[in-house]
């Protein structure tokens, strides 16, 4: 199987050479949140306050990971499902996030939000947890503490392994794909 190399953050150049179904992987930075820390950035956005970092320009990864063993940066990190984040993502695309990883099909809303503001939705497969955290580097706080693993979480990653599943025209390979085998 090929891999694209992609270095992070995303260009508008990368994200416009990613088709859906091409495998990649990932060397950045990746912010880990799912839909409780969503609901409190967009809450600020609402507010026309500052978030707690700057995600214009950044990847969100929807996973929680689990504590790290002794020499490791992180615990096992599967993706959680996507979908969860979806009453919030368009209003987090609209701000300037360009690239999502996570599992499973996205609303109708989110698709269109990822072609208005030229984004990539990556799929990191589950099941594969153990191996995904083994890409993770360094992990460092950046807010929400109180949620625990869900907390809001700066990831420096290393040939992290994910599927790009809609890409920013909203070719989607969760249609595509069963299309392929369908009589």
């Amino acid at each position: 199987m090929a891999y694209k190399k992609i270095n992070l953050p995303f260009t508008d150049e990368i994200i416009e050479d990613l088709k859906a179904g091409d495998n990649v992987l990932i060397t950045g930075v990746i912010y880990a949140a799912r839909d409780a820390v969503h609901k409190r950035l967009c809450a600020l956005l609402d507010e026309g306050k500052e978030l707690p970092c700057d995600l214009k320009g950044q990847t969100i990864y929807y996973v929680g990971p689990c504590p790290a063993k002794p020499g490791y940066a992180s615990g096992s990190a599967g993706p959680t499902t996507s979908g969860r984040c979806d009453p919030y993502t368009p209003q987090l695309l609209d701000y300037g996030v360009k690239g999502l990883i996570g599992k499973g099909l996205r609303k109708q809303a989110v698709v269109d939000s990822m072609i208005k503001n030229h984004v990539v939705y990556l799929a990191a497969t589950g099941g594969a947890a153990v191996v995904i955290g083994k890409s993770i580097k360094k992990v460092e706080m950046v807010a929400y503490e109180d949620l625990g693993a869900e907390a809001l979480q700066k990831m420096t990653v290393e040939d992290f392994p994910a599927t790009v599943v809609i890409d920013c025209k909203g070719n989607n390979l969760y249609i595509t794909g069963p299309q392929k085998y369908a009589k």
